[in-house]
């Protein structure tokens, strides 16, 4: 079996410069497979698969959301609990703008564009979380905690709409 190489993306900089202990996971992208095709490939939890959406407020301003993969984002309540008007997914081609990374392989650390980060409660709770690295076909475990310590995370805890 052929060893894989880690692709170094800007995440996997700052994450090493911040000297995150994390675990690579390459699987095989599936467009529009999203986090069901990573956790049954890898036979994991989907629950422990973190999906990063890029979202927008009433003045198009972006903002990242950490929700977790078998749950979808209740886009009136977190407009709610962080005080706008309402939330909708950026398009991807802005998406990517902001973030400098695909759409598949989008995560909170090292992006472009500087964004508010908000954080499904749970998530927190996780023993280890799988999210993207910056790459379609590449996912890293880690400790949830190095979320809060990396990226100064102050989360507003969003509740999952199921």
């Amino acid at each position: 079996m052929a060893k894989h190489k880690t692709p170094v993306t800007q995440a996997i900089r700052l994450l090493r410069k911040e000297g995150v202990a994390f675990v690579s996971h390459p699987y095989h992208y599936v467009k529009e497979g999203g986090t069901e095709q990573f956790a049954e490939e890898m036979a994991v939890d989907k629950h422990q698969v973190i999906k990063t959406l890029i979202m927008e407020d009433e003045e198009k301003m972006p903002l990242i959301v950490l929700m977790h993969g078998d749950c979808e984002v209740s886009t009136k309540s977190l407009a709610r609990q962080i005080g706008v008007k309402p939330i909708q997914p950026y398009d991807p081609k802005v998406a990517d703008h902001h973030s400098g990374y695909q759409v598949g392989g989008t995560l909170p650390f090292g992006t472009l564009k500087k964004m508010p980060v908000h954080c499904e409660e749970n998530i927190l709770k996780q023993e280890k979380i799988y999210i993207n690295c910056g790459k379609r076909g590449y996912i890293i475990s880690m400790n949830p905690s190095e979320l809060v310590r990396v990226l100064l995370l102050q989360p507003t805890l969003i509740s999952a709409a199921q």
